[in-house]
């Protein structure tokens, strides 16, 4: 099969390298160090990827998709039948949430006391799922129910079936600020393995907490869960907008990607930061890939002026040490694309053997919510990966073909 000359040339001095064994020693480098950097970005960004699903289905486990603040005097029963019926919402549930404090008698703790209905509450969260001790249907109206966060819980030394005062501050006209007091008794323990979540969080019945409020049949507002959560923030602002239209007050509407902003901007500079120290692997194995190059240069100017001689461009020259480059960090890249895809998909199999193999944790329990590396891996990765490594390699190959495009053939043949 016929081969254009920049192609067979090039394979011919690849094929040479075997006889030059610190030539085939760096050329072997050079794969395996494209490969190596390849390989650990994938995986590295698997895992990280799997750190910011798990966050985020953390996060809404406790919050939904969406909110939507209903001003008091709009009628927040219609506009949670109006969203049920919206394309692409799977469930809507009234919320109320106050700020208080928790007293045990000798200990104080602020808190953040969520009103929630039982009956639809699993739909729209997590917490039924995330119940460590009790169950979110033994909340009940009038029965001073209160669910707590397993951080908060432990602060405050309460456990089920304990008492624990209730103190919301109130501001009136006729009295100026006042403080409610109510006992309420510790009916379950939740989860969910955030801090801020699990240590300044409890639940209520919805209607209980509204006495407490005096907010009579009113409600802070709605939390929805739709059928894809990156598409929640752009349906609930086109509800709002039609639901306005309609001559309806204007609600205020939050989404997961406002309410959650810090930490996914965390995760975000933790990816970009790793991709970057993480590269500098694929950019000292493209330095081994200069290095080979410049020393085939050296070895083969007598075979550069000789093609010279025979009527081949400066172009094709170049094209020579640049298919040559190529391959070499085509090879690489492929070998880390094999090996990052089989780590990925694999990472939570793989991880508890080395465990067990050195005899360590990589996440031990008494420090991390997690005990086990999340991974997911996405093609998209993987495919900018690729590319990336490959242009890196592709730019390495620049400066020494021009040094070998650069030969000239009389001083070179003139002492052969």
């Amino acid at each position: 099969m016929m081969r254009p000359v920049p192609v067979f040339v090039a394979l011919r001095y690849l094929r040479e390298h075997r006889e030059n064994q610190f030539a085939s020693f760096v050329t072997v480098a050079s794969v395996l160090g494209v490969g190596l950097g390849v390989a650990a970005l994938i995986v590295v960004l698997s895992v990280m990827n799997g750190f910011e699903s798990e966050l985020r289905g953390r996060l809404l486990s406790m919050v939904g998709h969406a909110t939507v603040a209903v001003p008091p005097d709009a009628d927040w029963r219609a506009a949670q039948a109006d969203l049920r019926d919206w394309p692409a919402v799977s469930a809507v549930a009234p919320y109320i949430e106050i700020e208080g404090m928790l007293s045990t008698g000798r200990t104080l703790s602020g808190v953040t006391i969520v009103g929630v209905d039982p009956d639809v509450e699993d739909a729209v969260s997590g917490v039924g799922r995330n119940m460590r001790e009790g169950d979110l249907a033994d909340l009940r109206a009038g029965s001073s129910g209160l669910v707590l966060g397993r951080a908060l819980a432990l602060r405050l030394g309460l456990q089920v079936g304990d008492p624990v005062t209730v103190m919301v501050p109130q501001k009136s006209r006729e009295r100026g600020l006042r403080t409610r007091l109510r006992e309420y008794r510790v009916i379950g323990i939740f989860e969910l393995g955030l801090k801020d979540h699990d240590s300044v969080r409890a639940l209520a019945h919805l209607q209980d907490v509204a006495d407490l409020a005096d907010l009579g049949a009113g409600v802070t507002g709605l939390r929805l869960r739709a059928d894809d959560v990156f598409a929640a923030p752009q349906l609930v602002r086109r509800w709002a907008t039609d639901w306005t239209a309609r001559g309806r007050p204007e609600p205020r509407v939050r989404d997961w990607t406002q309410d959650n902003a810090t930490y996914f901007r965390a995760v975000r500079i933790e990816k970009l930061m790793m991709t970057l120290l993480l590269s500098l692997i694929v950019a000292v194995a493209a330095f081994n890939i200069v290095a080979t190059l410049v020393m085939t240069v050296t070895d083969k100017r007598s075979g550069i002026a000789i093609l010279r001689t025979m009527g081949y461009s400066r172009r094709t020259i170049m094209a020579v040490f640049a298919v040559q480059g190529i391959i070499v960090g085509w090879l690489g890249v492929l070998l880390g694309v094999l090996c990052g895809i089989a780590l990925g998909t694999n990472v939570q199999t793989l991880a508890p053997r080395l465990e067990r193999l050195f005899g360590f944790q990589f996440m031990p329990a008494d420090v991390y919510y997690l005990t086990e590396l999340p991974a997911e891996l996405h093609v998209s990765d993987v495919t900018w990966i690729a590319l990336l490594a490959f242009l890196m390699t592709a730019l390495a190959t620049i400066y020494p073909a021009l040094r070998a495009a650069s030969v000239a053939p009389a001083e070179v043949l003139r002492y052969e």
